[in-house]
């Protein structure tokens, strides 16, 4: 009897080989009757036009598949760093997920955000090392870099079989104690086992049982007695331990070939928990009304939006009303394809047509009451890009269109900076924002222009001085007329700006007061150097008023003309934003960071060990916002792609010599423009 639905999500590091996998997994279980490719363009995974113009997934992959009757749905999940979110949000509605690894000993540090993830979550999760075809370094060097990282016990299941050449030419299963050669598009022959194998390896399959037994006090006291347990044993442990969440098994092939993944299919089959128990573990109750969560959402340019949804409770039918929302219609996905089905049944991910009002992370259920399920936390944004339309036109629904993105990636932010006068759409990199940009583009037919956004400097002043201005004019009737003294003087940094009187004597009117404050704030928006002028508080100490020519006006404009008589004498001086920022990275990559700290006006405030990350530090600086722009794309290329930081505005700084009179040349270049 084939079981219910069940989920399997694909992760890994960028170029891993998890697309190629998918297309083998199809292929070998007979859903394709061909192998697709990434490199040929051609793969049911990574069809968006993003995704095709880079060779790299740019958002979660869905394809249904069935093997030896039982029907799955795979996640095959972006690799990249910079869409991390993404695959964290398919991970918490898989029932299993599969780690692709690459077989590089320097490269295991690749994975350890996913497996953190996995633990954190107690996400049941195999290993599946790939490319041994390509492979130099040994499969148990490969293992010993991975259980470094890894808080569960690593498994290994396959020992791969080598030939003169030391080519991997097959492999044998630890359990079933039984060696099979690879044949290309074909399932692998069953072969004698190599006469010195359990020699060699006999210490390997030890391992196996041995970390079982730490989880059974029988299997321990069978071990103990030398009593070896029957392989059905081994099975049961295997399969309870790891729907538990206890071990994590490991497998390996190369995926190009389909050498390893019917070895690898078989272990989902027999393994994986079934979805009843993955809700239980998610805190679904088995009974009440129907339930859904939508873990990922599109804003497709043909069919308008689609909603993916993991059914994990009764089923969701066209026509049903979610969350107070009309089912428009249930589709089932293949890549690109889209099948119209009936119904979405318990296990199942399907696509909900148009459920315009829902957003990602939504429990839907017919009484719209549910508790919330697991999120992946978000993301805080590390790099910005200032943004607009190409044709002017089109920036009336820029707003619009970004909206929809960020409804389909919660890790976008757009901000809108009124003082900049910049639209600025915040995300994890470069390639990231990139892609958003192409989308844009491919989606919603609108062609945007990024560069970099503005740094938002300040200036102040060092010292005080007084300043007498008046403002008068006559030109026929009613003239204008206006008289102030005001006294500037610097406050300690942070401070902002006040404004007092002193007017005594009703030398000016109470009801002028107002106008020559609105006039000194109008004046400290743009200072001498062509900043907002900060820190620094205005006394007005006197004037003079004419009883028929003196208005608002006129005092907001002598106001005005004190200041910028009276800055230009007070030393002003460029202030630049600091931010605190915390650097996560891996021990061995500490002093790198501290290097890259110090290479851009930094100062490091020391460093920590990571809490709940095992050989992970956190390294506290303070750093020029100026020079947090480009800050992340440095920090992963000298970390394979692992670091990350977080930031916030600490305070004003100083900023003098060569840097900022290059900054004010360029304000004023602006300016002339």
């Amino acid at each position: 009897m084939p079981s219910a639905p069940r989920c399997v999500a694909l992760v890994g590091p960028y170029l891993s080989g998890k697309t190629t996998l998918l297309e083998s997994m199809l292929f070998t279980s007979g859903t394709t009757s061909r192998r697709g490719s990434v490199r040929d363009g051609n793969s049911v995974g990574d069809h968006a036009t993003e995704a095709r113009a880079r060779s790299m997934s740019t958002e979660l992959n869905i394809a249904n598949a069935t093997f030896l009757g039982d029907p799955w749905t795979i996640l095959d999940c972006p690799g990249s760093v910079e869409l991390l979110y993404e695959a964290e949000q398919a991970m918490l509605v898989a029932d299993t997920v599969v780690v692709v690894c690459e077989p590089e000993v320097e490269r295991a540090i690749t994975v350890s955000a996913l497996l953190h993830f996995l633990a954190q979550h107690n996400i049941p999760h195999m290993l599946f090392i790939n490319k041994l075809d390509t492979a130099s370094a040994r499969v148990r060097d490969v293992l010993a870099a991975l259980q470094s990282l890894s808080q569960r016990p690593l498994v290994l299941r396959q020992v791969p079989l080598r030939g003169g050449d030391a080519e991997v030419t097959g492999y044998v299963d630890l359990v079933s104690e039984r060696a099979y050669r690879y044949r290309p598009g074909q399932a692998s022959d069953l072969i004698p086992l190599p006469e010195d194998f359990w020699e060699r390896e006999a210490d390997t399959r030890t391992s196996l049982v041995e970390k079982l037994a730490d989880f059974d006090d029988a299997l321990l006291e069978q071990l103990l007695e030398d009593v070896q347990p029957s392989k059905e044993e081994i099975y049961r442990h295997l399969t309870q331990d790891f729907q538990k969440n206890l071990i994590v098994p490991v497998f390996v092939g190369a995926a190009a070939q389909d050498h390893g993944v019917r070895r690898l299919w078989k272990a989902l089959r027999h393994e994986t928990p079934e979805p009843a128990e993955t809700a239980a573990r998610l805190g679904i109750a088995p009974d009440g009304e129907p339930l859904a969560q939508v873990f990922k959402t599109y804003h497709l340019p043909h069919t308008g939006k689609l909603s993916l949804v993991r059914v994990w409770r009764g089923q969701v039918a066209e026509g049903n009303v979610l969350n107070g929302v009309r089912v428009a219609g249930v589709v089932r996905l293949l890549g690109a394809q889209q099948e119209k089905v009936a119904a979405g049944h318990m296990g199942e991910v399907v696509g909900l047509t148009r459920m315009e009002e829902i957003a990602t992370g939504a429990v839907l259920t017919p009484s719209g009451k549910a508790a919330p399920l697991p999120q992946p936390e978000k993301l805080q944004p590390v790099y910005g890009l200032a943004i607009h339309a190409e044709k002017r036109p089109d920036d009336v629904k820029l707003s619009g269109s970004i909206a929809k993105l960020v409804d389909e990636d919660p890790t976008f932010e757009l901000e809108q900076n009124a003082e900049l006068r910049e639209m600025v759409l915040w995300g994890q990199g470069d390639v990231h924002l990139q892609i958003a940009i192409d989308r844009l583009r491919n989606r919603h037919n609108l062609a945007v222009v990024g560069h970099h956004a503005a740094v938002p400097y300040k200036e102040t002043i060092r010292r005080g001085t007084q300043q007498h201005s008046r403002f008068k004019r006559q030109s026929g009737g009613h003239g204008q007329f206006a008289d102030c003294t005001v006294e500037v003087k610097p406050l300690p940094r942070g401070s902002g700006f006040t404004f007092t009187d002193s007017v005594v004597g009703g030398a000016i009117p109470r009801n002028y007061i107002p106008a020559v404050e609105e006039g000194v704030t109008e004046a400290l928006q743009h200072g001498p150097l062509g900043f907002p002028v900060v820190d620094v508080a205005v006394n007005l100490i006197t004037g003079q008023f004419h009883a028929v020519d003196s208005s608002d006006m006129a005092f907001k404009t002598a106001g005005r003309q004190a200041i910028q008589e009276s800055l230009p004498k007070c030393e002003p001086i460029l202030l630049e934003p600091i931010d605190q920022v915390d650097i996560s990275v891996p021990n061995a990559f500490t002093a790198r960071a501290q290097r890259l700290i110090s290479g851009r006006r930094g100062q490091i405030l020391g460093y920590d060990a990571k809490p709940d990350w095992p050989g992970w530090d956190v390294v506290r600086a303070n750093l020029p916002r100026s020079e947090l722009h480009d800050l992340i794309v440095e920090l992963r290329s000298l970390t394979l792609g692992v670091g990350s930081f977080g930031r916030q505005f600490d305070h004003m700084a100083e900023l003098t010599g060569r840097p900022a009179e290059k900054v004010i040349q360029e304000r004023a270049q602006e300016a002339a423009q």
